[in-house]
């Protein structure tokens, strides 16, 4: 009989798991929306959302995908810098400005993706941040259109006009939750991707790109449409952190930036639908809280990082996940 009962019980876990993969989206919709009450304050909660969207895009890349980048800050900044000229320089409304954003940063993927995916490993990453630094360059040096090293200022959405509503976006609460409108779409989008016969395939890549290539498919076509999608939706959260600001920085662009894709990826657990977010938060509010009394926050912060590295590699999410189905 044990035999027959630990079937059923993993059988009922196998169950428990499809049926929050298929919800998933709600899922995190519905935790999102109650979030910003379970933060200090709701500015923290806009970062985690745009910065979680961020990591979302970078996990497609290297958690579904198995491709290591060093240069998705010139996604972010791109996106930022396309969405905020639009409105700054040009006097465009919003609804066109994120868009832009979001195109802009996926053209800049394309032409860094048709060059860095002829290269695997190290490589790739070394080659990715090589020319996210170049177009960090270029826009440092665009100062008449970007505002060079002081950044671009300007960036003013302060409400937004609907068919029978006017939203005021100076209140931190409805900016929260018109950016988590544009968050849920992205999770929406990227849900329907991993769920699709291209999610499959990308993930096969990961596992055994040679066998993949072998069964016919097209292995290099498979990587770009991924990376332009990864760089269009860290675009948006580009997009998305201009108007939070009303400024778009010159650091967007700067591989720092990259590095905190990489880090909240890893900590939340890559691989996972959920873990970016999860990520973010934990390393905004470990950068917010030590930051309180110390100025060093960075050696704490690397510090819970390298834990986590040794001892959960699945990240906080992953290893919950780990947990739950055993």
């Amino acid at each position: 009989m044990r035999p027959l009962s630990l079937a059923l019980t993993a059988q009922r876990a196998r169950d428990g798991t499809d049926a929050l993969t298929r919800r998933r989206v709600l899922i995190a919709a519905l935790f999102l929306g109650v979030f910003p009450w379970l933060m200090p304050y709701k500015a923290l909660a806009i970062n985690v959302l745009i910065y979680g969207l961020y990591a979302v895009g970078f996990n497609l890349l290297y958690g579904y995908l198995g491709m290591l980048s060093f240069g998705h800050a010139a996604f972010f900044g791109t996106g930022a810098y396309g969405c905020g000229i639009v409105v700054a320089r040009w006097g465009k409304p919003w609804f066109l400005a994120i868009p832009a954003g979001v195109f802009s940063a996926a053209v800049v993927a394309l032409a860094i993706g048709y060059l860095a995916i002829r290269t695997r490993g190290i490589y790739f990453a070394m080659v990715t941040l090589a020319l996210a630094q170049c177009v960090y360059y270029v826009f440092f040096q665009a100062e008449s259109l970007t505002g060079g090293e002081n950044g671009l200022r300007g960036v003013n959405v302060r409400s937004i006009s609907l068919p029978g509503v006017s939203l005021n976006l100076l209140r931190p609460t409805t900016k929260y939750y018109f950016i988590l409108f544009f968050v849920v779409v992205a999770l929406w989008i990227v849900s329907r991707i991993l769920a699709s016969p291209f999610g499959a395939v990308i993930e096969a890549i990961r596992e055994r790109e040679a066998r993949a290539r072998a069964c016919g498919y097209n292995v290099a076509a498979f990587k770009l449409i991924t990376f332009v999608v990864s760089g269009a939706l860290c675009g948006l959260a580009g997009a998305l952190n201009a108007i939070h600001l009303s400024t778009v920085p010159i650091e967007s662009l700067v591989y720092e930036t990259s590095g905190l894709a990489v880090i909240m990826s890893l900590l939340g657990g890559t691989g996972t639908f959920f873990g970016p977010f999860v990520g973010a938060a934990a390393f905004l509010l470990i950068q917010d809280l030590t930051a309180l009394w110390t100025e060093h926050w960075q050696l704490i912060a690397g510090a819970v990082y390298m834990i986590f590295v040794l001892f959960f590699p699945r990240g906080i999410w992953g290893s919950v996940l780990e947990w739950l189905y055993r």
